[in-house]
């Protein structure tokens, strides 16, 4: 008995060696997985000490030694097309089949990206039609982490009626728009989570790079609370394992969550991107997002208001950000549902945008966007950048406008269209002094460019905001 009982330690003992022995490449490097054209690809896994690696790609071969268990390879830049096998061997071989190369992009933020395409508005139609060999989508698991994670446990899907559903509309919807202007395999990443802030998803240098955000940061880790709204602990836990894989850009639909701190986010958001950015080191890799909908109780007379200043930190930061671009979609949102269900809109705004920002076609990828305003009389003069082919406004007159002399009490105006500007009067304040548009939680609107795609909210002001420090 004794004899068997040391012959079987010693065979679970071999086995488990053989396991550790076992080469096999990181989560993101499955079979039907898309990997970015015209970059280096650094493919990367886990093995024994010292065991060679080989792997096969495209019709390069590279070579490495694993070191404290860990291997990596990076493959020339290969341009779009497949499908491939590659073929990883070091002490056990592993075969990835049907790989393409593309575009990848990467899908974050929170609810409204987590947001499944089967419950968007025009879900069940765009599910019946998602069948592309060519759109592959990866999920990344909800995960959590004081320390950063550096593996992914998921799967590459070609989109078809069957994986769509449960993936994000907004990023469904953006993939599709890329394929049919690209005509190239895409793939997407999606890692999202609702409810959850920005600081969650910024780095822990990045955090520490501001004496605000490095005591923020401090605080979280002597706490270490539970769940996703702790500092840095979804960008450990759902980002970092996901470098150095090569993409092109990231969309981001969040900002809900912050609103109650929208001076912060100011510069919270463009720490954020920076963070990233500096964890790939790849440079100013393009980075667009989705401005606040419209939410809560609609308002008709002027109103100051979190979600208006939100909305306006997302704003600044395509001013201050390099290679950042902003969806609005002032046009889409519901009093009742932080949720909108039209999720198509918002995937088409940021294909735009990408196809601008990203891949540098000449398009009109933005609404109007506040320029400057001048005063003559009793009329306030604002002109835009981003016309496009002209303003219009649709379903009537212009809504939305306000108006203030002074005494910095806002009144509804009256706005009209005289060229490439709008002029805004009230015969209640004969002086203007400033003049805001859409600035309110729910903001009921109607200023586009002849494209069709609607005008930013904004403020010509610098008043007191809520979410500021008082001056």
């Amino acid at each position: 008995m004794k004899r068997l009982t040391l012959f079987l330690a010693a065979a679970l003992i071999l086995t488990a060696a053989a396991a550790n022995a076992f080469v096999r490449p990181a989560g993101l490097f499955t079979d039907n997985a898309v990997l970015q054209q015209g970059m280096p690809i650094p493919v990367w896994g886990m093995a024994t000490k010292d065991e060679q690696v080989t792997v096969t790609f495209a019709g390069q071969t590279v070579s490495t030694v694993a070191k404290d268990g860990k291997w990596m390879v990076k493959f020339k830049p290969v341009k779009a097309g497949g499908p491939y096998k590659m073929t990883i061997a070091g002490e056990n071989v592993i075969d990835l089949n049907n790989i393409l190369v593309g575009e990848v992009w990467i899908c974050s933020g929170q609810s409204n990206m987590e947001f499944h395409l089967y419950t968007a508005s025009n879900g069940a139609e765009a599910i019946k039609d998602s069948a592309d060999p060519m759109l592959r989508l990866f999920t990344v698991p909800k995960k959590t982490s004081y320390t950063p994670v550096d593996d992914v446990t998921a799967s590459w899907q070609p989109c078809s009626p069957e994986t769509s559903p449960a993936f994000s509309a907004v990023g469904y919807f953006f993939g599709r728009d890329l394929r049919k202007a690209l005509n190239v395999p895409v793939g997407l990443i999606n890692s999202s989570w609702g409810g959850t802030y920005a600081q969650a998803w910024t780095s822990p240098e990045g955090m520490q790079t501001n004496e605000e955000f490095a005591r923020i940061y401090a605080e979280g880790m002597n706490r270490k609370g539970d769940g996703p709204n702790n500092p840095c602990v979804l960008y450990n836990g759902m980002i970092h394992p996901l470098q150095p894989f090569a993409f092109r850009g990231v969309i981001w639909y969040q900002g809900e969550a912050n609103a109650g701190a929208a001076y912060q986010y100011r510069t919270l958001f463009p720490t954020m991107i920076k963070s990233w950015r500096n964890a790939w080191g790849e440079g100013d890799f393009p980075f667009l997002f989705v401005q606040l909908a419209p939410f809560m109780k609609i308002n008709p007379e002027p109103e100051e208001s979190t979600w208006a200043e939100l909305r306006e930190a997302q704003l600044l930061t395509t001013f201050d950000t390099p290679k950042t671009g902003m969806a609005v979609i002032t046009d889409v949102g519901n009093p009742d549902d932080i949720h909108p269900k039209q999720k198509e809109p918002v995937g088409d705004r940021l294909a735009l945008a990408a196809r601008a920002i990203a891949y540098r076609q000449k398009l009109v990828f933005s609404g109007p966007i506040y320029k400057s305003m001048k005063v003559k009389g009793s009329e306030a003069i604002i002109s835009f950048n981003y016309v496009g082919s002209g303003l219009e406004a649709k379903d009537g007159d212009l809504k939305g406008f306000t108006i203030a002399g002074e005494d910095k009490k806002f009144v509804n105006a009256t706005a009209k269209i005289v060229g490439k500007t709008v002029v805004v009067s009230s015969p209640q304040v004969p002086n203007p002094v400033a003049v805001r548009y859409g600035w309110a939680n729910c903001p009921v609107v109607n200023l586009y460019n002849k494209e069709g795609i609607p005008a930013s909210p904004f403020r010509t002001d610098d008043f007191q905001m809520l979410t500021a420090p008082k001056k």
